[in-house]
């Protein structure tokens, strides 16, 4: 697992980023109230650390539980928490909603928090932290990622690069090339493919 866990939680990250529910699309809404690039740019620094607490809080929640059950326990948690996620959102897709557009660091910040949550995106990096080992860990060594903190912010930290590569890119595009009348014309829903994602990490959960 050591070769590909790292460039997983990357992937996974740029997964993540596309989804415009997650943040690139917020961003452009204040890019174009502002008329002002600087304003997309600036709006993603807020959101990024919301994505990324979310997925660290998983995971130190994670590394708790699994002080306290084997690993098997928490496998079948973590397949069971995402494979619900997934029905739940092909069932009921429906996102946070928010006030208004004169947000703050802290507004931004806290919604963003609860956008990765309710997508279930600290839940998708489970299945692979799972598989890896700690930082320095020798061969045949039998600790697991979550008993390591600084395994755990690695992996957020990586998770959180990809994101963040996605999330700019896709909102520095949408800004400069197409605007918000894309969204009208073009609208794939991702949220069937994001409801599709959870249950394949589910039952990739069970299976690593």
């Amino acid at each position: 697992m050591t070769g590909w866990g790292w460039p997983a939680l990357f992937a996974l990250g740029a997964f993540h980023g596309i989804n415009p529910g997650m943040g690139w699309l917020f961003a452009v809404a204040l890019g174009m109230q502002e008329k002002s690039i600087r304003a997309v740019l600036k709006s993603l620094v807020p959101i990024t650390a919301g994505h990324a607490i979310a997925i660290g809080i998983v995971l130190l929640l994670a590394g708790f539980i699994q002080v306290v059950l084997p690993l098997n326990y928490v496998k079948i948690w973590v397949a069971g928490a995402l494979v619900a996620l997934g029905l739940y959102r092909i069932v009921r897709s429906r996102h946070f909603q928010w006030g208004g557009m004169q947000v703050g660091f802290a507004d931004l910040t806290f919604w963003s928090f609860l956008m990765a949550s309710a997508h279930g995106a600290g839940l998708m990096v489970l299945p692979v932290v799972l598989k890896m080992p700690p930082m320095g860990a020798s061969a045949g060594h039998h600790l697991h990622a979550f008993q390591d903190p600084l395994t755990a912010v690695i992996a957020t930290l990586i998770h959180t690069a990809g994101y963040l590569t996605v999330t700019a890119a896709t909102a520095v595009l949408v800004y400069h090339k197409f605007g918000l009348a894309l969204l009208r014309t073009a609208w794939v829903n991702l949220d069937v493919v994001w409801a599709f994602a959870l249950l394949a990490a589910g039952c990739v959960a069970l299976l690593v």
